[in-house]
């Protein structure tokens, strides 16, 4: 990690879906440093069972030290995004950094999902990562260290994976591959373009409701540290660390953290592996399934 101290300070963030969950952690990271964060979200009003919205992530935002901009957008929609980044930049006098954090779930298998939902997990996923991400790169061209970054699975092509819920997997996949492919299209440019995903199950509201299940959050490790692992990621230099799919527990034991016990909800539950992540194969330093006690 950069040995400036607050290297995010006066630094933007556009960051998709940060009205709650991993995507608030990030800002609320970047906030620390005096960052000032774009926040691009749909809720405006409170959901029944989903805490926050774009203007109660702001008031966190500022709280936290940073500067704080709410906007209504819909990643579907490439009109909003497009108004969204040009705000963003004109208010803060450019881009350093995009978040793709914006997803929807659906784990239902082939003959089971609805096609109004596999096109709008596919519209949101896939799809929201590109058109947000091709809106912000005329302002990270201008940056001195320019980051996009999607939470997004590393491109395990494995069967049984995909067998299990096709729809999704393709959707995670998509976002993965508009990385892929932008980290070469923009290497000459120096925009870095990488993928972060959780080596366990994350515990957020979005998760709870969509899952559900007490057990399930207390196996699972807290926001923070997908957002101490996008920190360390945008605070690297851009032309030397791209096209890279990395772990958030991997990312931080690069940058010599050894005790990941901190971010475990319960210390006396075991943990789950996330979605695309092999069980089996070996962990940093540090970093263990089993129970903490």
């Amino acid at each position: 990690m950069s040995g400036v101290k607050n290297p995010l300070a006066g630094k933007t963030l556009f960051i998709t879906g940060a009205s709650r969950g991993i995507g608030l952690a990030i800002a609320l990271r970047a906030a620390r440093d005096g960052a000032n964060v774009a926040i691009a979200a749909k809720t405006t009003e409170p959901h029944p069972k989903l805490p926050g919205t774009i203007y109660t992530a702001a008031e966190e935002i500022v709280k936290a030290g940073g500067q704080a901009l709410p906007l209504v957008v819909d990643v579907r929609d490439e009109e909003q995004v497009q108004a969204a980044v040009t705000q963003t930049a004109e208010r803060f006098g450019g881009i350093d950094a995009c978040i793709n954090n914006a997803s929807a779930i659906n784990l239902a298998k082939t003959e089971d999902i609805d096609l109004r939902r596999f096109d709008l997990i596919q519209q949101i996923n896939m799809r929201g990562t590109f058109v947000t991400s091709r809106a912000c790169i005329p302002y990270l061209r201008h940056s001195s260290n320019p980051h996009i970054l999607a939470l997004s699975p590393p491109l395990n092509l494995r069967a049984d994976w995909f067998a299990q819920h096709l729809p999704y997997t393709m959707s995670k996949y998509g976002m993965s591959m508009v990385m892929f492919g932008l980290a070469e299209e923009m290497r000459e440019a120096g925009i870095a373009c990488n993928a972060l995903w959780p080596r366990t199950t994350v515990a957020t509201a979005a998760v709870e409701f969509a899952l559900g299940g007490d057990a399930m959050l207390r196996q699972s490790r807290n926001p923070e540290i997908m957002a101490d692992a996008a920190y360390a990621i945008l605070c690297r230099p851009s032309r030397s660390f791209t096209g890279r799919f990395v772990h958030d527990d991997e990312v931080l034991a690069e940058e010599g953290v050894s005790n990941f016990d901190l971010y475990r909800n319960d210390p006396a539950s075991p943990l789950l592996a996330d979605i695309f992540v092999d069980p089996l194969a070996p962990l940093p330093p540090g970093s263990s399934y089993l129970a903490a006690d």
